[in-house]
């Protein structure tokens, strides 16, 4: 049973109702609103609480995080809304945020009426002693609650603000909740608006997504939605290309699946064509899980960037393919060809660079794995071009290409196929601490510039990484053999011209 108790046993309450009693103190009103009532209802814990205030939401604010000593932080000048930022040194958990917005409307009632879903039009206001709290709920949210649905309050909601159309398929996931089905067909209806919505409001709700566990499935919502290729629309031409018989599925169907594949692989779902047990064959341990896990932007992790170039890693297979005269489709030159779209998407969501590298240099050597003498197990020299290649997406990578094997068989899934590609991932990462790095070079570029009279600049660069490719491959292992290697190379005609 949803009760308001549960708020007030919370352990955020204490500071609530400080909060509120010290907006009282400062001649106006407050209700606590959206989700934070909402989770704590729910069991959930969160510590981003939101007031609605019948004043100046900014000049309140202020006033809390002087008498609390909290930090101001103001939002919106034009719509009147401060955040207050808390330490613990109140009481609260640290980086508590509290934002305070000016009531939209003549009462709360009202307020609540302009709010996206019915499960985030709650309002609650404790009684003055803070032991009892009233919930004001005009649109029937602790129902919904109840029912676990995802309802809007009004039939503009969407029209209103698009960025909610996202946030409804995020809310569902991430409360495992489900759309109402009138919601679910303003969804459909007015999916279009996306593009009205800025680059950097879509980006956050689309992470948000992908942060969830086993996003992967919600990506397939979101395209029955229609809302993934309104969003990205140079996917819309993927759904109907065809692919080698191989392939399970078109390339659009493919590359949701391949997500589906990756959260398989990174223990965060089940694969619905294939036994779990396959999972012993793929290399993992808490060094590869905290890879994943490990930050590349203030809201993304690589798992996040991951995901999103499992979607986009064969966008450009509908304007590579070719068919010859035997009947043969092939996709030549896709990957790179996908590495210049997806850059152009990233910057249009407004992605960081570092996000915009990560999933361009992940699109573009997806293949890279398989072309490394596939079945062989490829030569250390190639490993040394795959690491250096890829940078921090090295890992990542791979993992992308066993996904990508997965998704292409699907249900015609092959077991010993299977094993030739995870035995080649797992020598791939045994090779890894074999390559030369900067601390393991036999000679470094003073030591080149010093021994051939050479000047910093491009030709020391590319001594240096002839040296380490040599090294790589087992071609030199000792500082005499680096420098006649080099000898002999200086000498040939074709670095005396470069």
């Amino acid at each position: 049973m949803l009760s308001p108790d549960l708020l007030i046993h919370s352990n955020d309450w204490k500071q609530v109702s400080a909060v509120i009693r010290l907006i009282n103190e400062f001649g106006g009103r407050a209700f606590v609103v959206g989700g934070w009532v909402r989770d704590t209802l729910l069991g959930r814990k969160t510590h981003d609480i939101d007031f609605a205030v019948d004043g100046n939401g900014l000049e309140i604010a202020r006033h809390v995080a002087e008498k609390l000593q909290g930090k101001f932080v103001p939002l919106d000048d034009v719509n009147r809304i401060g955040r207050v930022v808390f330490s613990d040194q109140i009481g609260t958990a640290v980086n508590s945020i509290f934002d305070f917005a000016s009531l939209v409307g003549s009462n709360i009632e009202a307020d609540l009426g302009h709010r996206d879903f019915t499960i985030n039009a709650v309002a609650a206001v404790p009684a003055s002693s803070g032991e009892s709290v009233t919930l004001i709920d005009p649109y029937h949210g602790i129902t919904d609650l109840h029912r676990k649905k995802i309802k809007v309050t009004n039939p503009q909601v969407f029209a209103a603000d698009p960025i909610r159309l996202l946030r409804a398929v995020r809310l569902a996931a991430q409360l495992e909740f489900k759309i109402e089905e009138e919601t679910e067909n303003k969804v459909r209806e007015y999916a279009s608006l996306i593009f009205q919505v800025a680059g950097e409001r879509l980006r956050d709700e689309l992470v948000a997504l992908l942060s969830l566990p086993a996003s992967g499935k919600y990506l397939g919502r979101l395209d029955e939605l229609g809302l993934l290729t309104t969003l990205m629309p140079e996917l819309e031409a993927g759904r109907v290309t065809d692919q080698p018989r191989d392939h399970q599925w078109p390339v659009l169907r493919h590359s949701i699946e391949t997500v589906k594949a990756f959260d398989f692989l990174i223990r965060e779902s089940h694969w619905e064509y294939t036994d779990i047990d396959i999972l012993k064959d793929v290399p993992w341990n808490d060094e590869i899980a905290a890879y994943f896990n490990e930050e590349i932007s203030y809201i993304s992790n690589r798992k996040v960037v991951l995901r999103l170039a499992a979607v986009l890693h064969d966008i450009a297979k509908p304007q590579t393919r070719t068919a010859e005269p035997n009947g043969k489709i092939r996709f030549l030159g896709h990957a790179n060809a996908g590495a210049e779209v997806v850059c152009l998407i990233l910057e249009r969501l407004r992605f960081t660079n570092r996000e915009i590298k990560f999933i361009e240099l992940a699109v573009k050597y997806h293949l890279r794995p398989t072309q490394m003498g596939w079945p062989e197990l490829p030569t250390d020299r190639a490993i040394y071009r795959f690491y250096r290649d890829t940078a921090e997406a090295s890992l990542g990578i791979l993992f992308l290409s066993l996904s990508d094997y997965l998704s292409m068989r699907g249900s015609a899934f092959v077991v010993d196929d299977w094993r030739k590609h995870t035995e080649m991932t797992s020598y791939i990462l045994s090779k890894k601490n074999e390559m030369p790095t900067q601390s393991r070079m036999l000679i470094d570029g003073y030591d080149i510039m010093s021994i051939f009279d050479l000047v910093p600049g491009r030709r020391v660069g590319e001594l240096k990484e002839i040296i380490r490719e040599a090294q790589a491959a087992g071609q030199i292992k000792t500082r005499q053999q680096a420098v006649d290697y080099l000898k002999e190379f200086i000498q040939k005609p074709a670095f005396e011209e470069g």
